[in-house]
This record gives C-alpha cells, structure tokens and sequence, in this order.
C-alpha cells in the first residue's frame, strides 16, 4: 500500500477518467509505476505534447500541402490578409 498526498479535484477528475475508461484509480497509478520501471524515466514537461488525435489533423494538412491543396497564398499585411478573407 502506497499513501501520496494529491489535491482533492486532482484525485476526483483522475478517478472519473479512470472509471470511464473502465479502470480503479489504482489500475492507473500501478500502470504508471510499471511503466516508470520499463522505461527508467519519468517526463516532466512544460510544453504540451501531441495528442494522437493531432498527429492525425496534422498529417492531413500536411498532404493537403504536398498536394497543394486548401491552401491561401502568403501576405505580407494583415489588410491583405483581411481583403482575401472577405472575397471568398
């Protein structure tokens, strides 16, 4: 038994998702000790990483690049810019 000290809303929001993913609080906490052991590293970041969902976005817009498809031309001024916008 391991006994940490969390924030009240930290413990409910984390115990509700766990529940709607089908799994204890402890389900979660073991999965993160088991992989902290696996991996030897614990990530600790204040930049945001990507979710799976905008890899996904991302790669989309990145054909539309390749293809050049969906895609404005450059400005220079934001008048510019603003005059495209309004003649679509």
């Amino acid at each position: 038994m391991i006994n940490i000290k969390t924030d009240r809303e930290v413990k409910m929001n984390a115990k509700k998702l766990a529940q709607e993913l089908g799994l204890s609080l402890s389900d979660v906490i073991n999965a993160s000790l088991r992989n902290f052991i696996r991996t030897r590293e614990v990530r600790v970041s204040a930049v945001p990483h990507m979710t799976a969902e905008l890899e996904k976005l991302l790669g989309s817009v990145e054909k539309d690049i390749h293809s050049k498809k969906n895609i404005s031309r450059g400005f220079n001024k934001e008048s510019e810019a603003i005059n495209y916008l309004e003649r679509l």
